[in-house]
């Protein structure tokens, strides 16, 4: 692909197969985009989906998807470990090649438009394609969540950057912008105990005086009988996985509890993983030239 545009939008569906299925046929029958790929949880009853293309590609392919997802998801029935405003949650637009912020900024808005306008769903901008400082937080907006979003839409600073002013009962509301690269990891916890896990994510994420760079709240695996610290690492440059993997295991050791696995939800770039063997291993003098297919794809 000469111009390569990422998507990674979130849908409230984790436990129906057949209905996340009907999501990603969406992504494969589009012209111009390529499925990379798609994950779902059932605790969080949410599923992730990354595609990439080029501009033309990937608003279509989004716009099908928020579509699809408003047909066959109800959020009047939904329950979940994770904080949701709508059928499709989020949907972010990054760019990866040849590729701009400032375009995809207009991308997010482009689909925004058409969403409230012909899916008569209210749609919020967010990140870089925020219209205001408020809005550029993703927890500024989802907050009361679908539930209490039916009051929330109507005060006058939440009006809809597209879309009704209404919540829209079967489908909610969608977030939709333009982000640089986030990895989505989470490391569980060898407990059931849910305060353990909201102490530990309120030790770690910037809101509450943790680490730029880290977004955390506790979740309950119900069907693990364990509970884990989910993040979002919004620059693993500047706050690496291996720095949050050791604090959340020295601050589990505080109640007595071990680390008993993480995981990775999505994509992740080959540099974050090189930073954390670079700094297990202890490798003198290691450079990306190093690694195999480095050298032979250059």
């Amino acid at each position: 692909m000469d111009q390569i545009i990422e998507c990674v939008p979130n849908f409230s569906e984790g436990r129906d197969q057949e209905k996340i299925a009907q999501l990603v046929k969406e992504v494969v029958s589009t012209e111009g985009v390529k499925l990379l790929d798609y994950s779902s949880d059932k605790d969080h009853n949410r599923t992730v989906i990354t595609f990439c293309g080029d501009a033309k590609g990937v608003k279509e392919a989004a716009f099908k998807l928020i579509k699809k997802a408003s047909e066959i998801i109800d959020m009047r029935y939904h329950k979940g470990e994770h904080p949701r405003i709508g059928a499709t949650d989020v949907v972010p637009f990054i760019p990866v090649k040849n590729a701009t912020m400032e375009e995809c900024v207009q991308i997010a808005r482009e689909v925004g438009e058409r969403v409230g306008r012909e899916l008569n769903i209210p749609v919020y901008l967010y990140e870089e394609a925020a219209t205001t400082l408020e809005r550029k937080n993703l927890e500024n907006i989802r907050r009361g969540e679908y539930e209490g979003f039916f009051e929330k839409i109507k005060q006058p600073e939440w009006k809809p950057d597209f879309g009704p002013q209404e919540m829209n009962p079967k489908s909610g509301a969608t977030v939709i912008g333009a982000r640089n690269f986030l990895i989505a990891y989470n490391v569980n916890l060898a407990t059931d105990n849910i305060d353990i896990a909201n102490k530990i994510a309120k030790a770690i994420r910037f809101s509450s005086g943790g680490y730029r760079y880290v977004k955390a709240m506790g979740v309950e695996l119900k069907e693990r009988g364990i509970v884990q610290v989910s993040m979002n690492l919004t620059d693993f440059n500047k706050t690496p996985i291996y720095r949050v993997f050791e604090t959340i295991k020295a601050e589990a050791l505080r109640y007595g509890v071990n680390v008993i696995g993480s995981e990775i939800i999505g994509l992740v770039p080959a540099k974050a993983l090189f930073d954390v063997a670079d700094f297990y291993l202890r490798i003198e003098n290691f450079s990306e030239n190093m690694v195999l297919e480095n050298r032979i794809y250059e």
